[in-house]
């Protein structure tokens, strides 16, 4: 369904909000340029949906009269891959950290201007996202992607899957595309906004703040996998760097 273009005829948004209103404003601004709308103004109705419509993008208020959002959030991502952005008048940290830990591919406090929400929409589905679990034959594996047999980690960026000794592991695609670009360099310092730059591109790109939740969140979905290593290091207080592999020979 994601094949990492964002060509809005071909594309389909469900816009989740309670206030009709809200629901309006998302479905004409993304309507106008082109995605198709589908609307839904519950939790239940929301994953109803999703099963139905198989849109390729969800937007969603946390504030739902029924389920909250984070709720529906993860409820969307035992069967759907599509990406969630979370519309929401919650500014808070915390909040944003829930929402990108429960599966949300980027989080958008309201108010925000159209043109904002637009740029947004496009460079999440710019992103290509792998259907879930797809192994990943040795033959297949791109000269983009990123190997280090010492720990079994392979990751293939172009496909945002990342590898344990041949198991996937279930991370987003922001989180694969940081994992790559560390582990391409082991043991380089990388300072966070160095970090930002290298990762993301477009207007809207992703904030130090939000790469500090990506790397919080691949340090526990590796330590969930059995890895005890710590592979991504911080490295005074304003880099992190992904430590070189030992040689298999070097004694303990």
């Amino acid at each position: 369904m994601a094949d990492g273009t964002a060509n809005p005829e071909q594309r389909t948004v469900l816009v989740v909000d309670d206030d009709p209103d809200q629901r309006e404003l998302v479905a004409v601004v993304l309507g106008g340029v082109g995605y198709r709308i589908e609307e839904a103004g519950s939790g239940a109705a929301a994953v109803e949906a999703t099963r139905t419509h198989a849109p390729d993008l969800v937007t969603l208020d946390l504030g739902l009269p029924d389920m909250d959002g984070t709720e529906v959030c993860r409820a969307l991502r035992e069967f759907s891959d599509a990406y969630v952005i979370m519309l929401t008048g919650r500014a808070d940290e915390s909040d944003r950290l829930i929402g990108l830990d429960v599966g949300a591919d980027d989080y958008m406090v309201k108010p925000f201007s159209p043109k904002e929400l637009r740029a947004r929409v496009a460079a999440v589905l710019r992103r290509a996202r792998p259907a879930a679990e797809r192994p990943v034959p040795a033959p297949m594996v791109a000269p983009t992607s990123v190997v280090d047999p010492a720990r079994g980690l392979v990751v293939v960026p172009d496909r945002e899957l990342a590898l344990v000794e041949g198991v996937p592991l279930p991370l987003t695609g922001a989180e694969v595309l940081v994992l790559a670009a560390l582990a391409r360099e082991p043991g380089r310092a990388w300072e966070r906004r160095d970090l930002v730059r290298a990762v993301w591109t477009e207007e809207f790109g992703e904030s130090q703040f939000l790469l500090d939740v990506h790397v919080g969140n691949l340090r526990r979905k590796l330590r969930k996998a059995g890895v005890r290593e710590e592979w991504i290091r911080s490295v005074g207080g304003t880099a992190y760097a992904f430590i070189p592999s030992r040689p298999t020979d070097a004694p303990d």
